[in-house]
């Protein structure tokens, strides 16, 4: 009898999605950062420790990229919010530009590799891409607007996971293509 294996993806997707969708709703100026400390909750709950799972989970699969996506950005939720939390008076906001641009930096080689996946992830991966790069330049060269382009493309990119996530649960479960992705 051959053991088949949940898809951890929707997982993943959800926690990235619904975490970067809060911290996007901050950087686009919707809310203020009294909403912060609920994004570094989600972050380390659902950004970070779903991801992670979900990206140990892809290991037995044999899914390099999952792996190294969820466990890399599951992460990345870590690392900003022990940052936010502990660290952030005493960094210089270069630096955070460059924290920034390098994750910007993973996310594109990541880009490069989604070209061989569905069409939706690559599209998530496009304007991840893009959105780290505008939020390193807010904190790089002191433009604040890059902060708040940064937010709407993250609004965009949450957007984007959140239907791959329903798509890859829901096709699933009616064992044919209702979303298409």
């Amino acid at each position: 009898m051959e053991t088949k294996l949940a898809n951890p993806g929707p997982l993943g997707l959800s926690g990235f999605a619904l975490t970067t969708w809060l911290l996007s709703m901050v950087n686009a100026g919707w809310f203020g950062g009294e909403a912060v400390p609920m994004v570094l909750a989600c972050a380390f709950a659902f950004g970070g420790t779903a991801q992670i799972l979900a990206g140990l989970m892809e290991m037995p699969r044999g899914n390099t990229f999952g792996f190294v996506a969820f466990c890399g950005y599951g992460a990345f939720w870590w690392s900003f919010a022990l940052f936010v939390t502990f660290f952030a008076a005493k960094v210089p906001g270069a630096f955070v530009g460059w924290y920034l641009l390098l994750w910007g930096v993973f996310t594109a080689f990541m880009w490069v590799a989604s070209w061989k996946k569905h069409k939706a992830l690559m599209l998530i991966f496009t304007f991840l891409t893009i959105t780290f790069f505008a939020l390193a330049a807010k904190d790089l060269f002191g433009i604040p607007a890059m902060g708040v382009l940064g937010g709407y493309l993250g609004l965009v990119t949450a957007a984007l996971a959140f239907y791959l996530a329903a798509a890859e649960v829901i096709n699933e479960s009616f064992g044919r293509t209702v979303l298409p992705i």
